[in-house]
């Protein structure tokens, strides 16, 4: 069961659980959004149709970023023309949790809760003086010089 919708002037296909990236929306405090302009909804096997006025297609906001930055390179041979832009699109990405049509439902499974794992906080470990120093010493040694001999002829 998946469905075609418009998000930016794109179009994805997508399905119950599926996360896509969209381009950046402004959503309530709750984190839902709620995609209202849907192109067509599959059914069954091979069942695909134009959806109802009463079809809508709902997500939970995962994250709100930036994506990586595009070099915009201009330049013009023979005129000394250069000129570096850089640029970076900002996404929400959306999980879909909700696929309604013909008062059929389809949702996703519920994600686990995932637990903050406890930091590990090592104990420093006061390393001799000594011994530091001996290290130190003994990489500043030069090493030995070899015997050459020199033939006459």
């Amino acid at each position: 069961m998946y469905a075609v919708i418009r998000a930016g002037g794109k179009q994805y296909r997508v399905a119950p659980g599926d996360v896509i990236r969209v381009e950046s929306l402004k959503t309530g405090t709750d984190g839902r959004v709620e995609f209202g302009d849907i192109l067509a909804v599959s059914g069954g096997e091979g069942q695909i149709g134009k959806p109802q006025a009463d079809s809508h297609v709902v997500g939970q906001v995962v994250e709100q970023g930036r994506a990586d930055k595009i070099l915009v390179f201009h330049y013009k041979r023979k005129k000394q023309y250069k000129k570096l832009r850089g640029h970076r699109q900002a996404f929400t990405a959306v999980r879909i949790t909700e696929i309604a049509f013909d008062g059929q439902k389809f949702t996703a499974p519920e994600l686990p809760k995932m637990e903050p794992k406890p930091k590990k906080v090592a104990a420093p470990e006061a390393a001799p003086v000594k011994a530091t120093a001996e290290k130190k010493a003994k990489a500043k040694k030069p090493a030995a010089k070899k015997a050459t001999s020199k033939k006459k002829k």
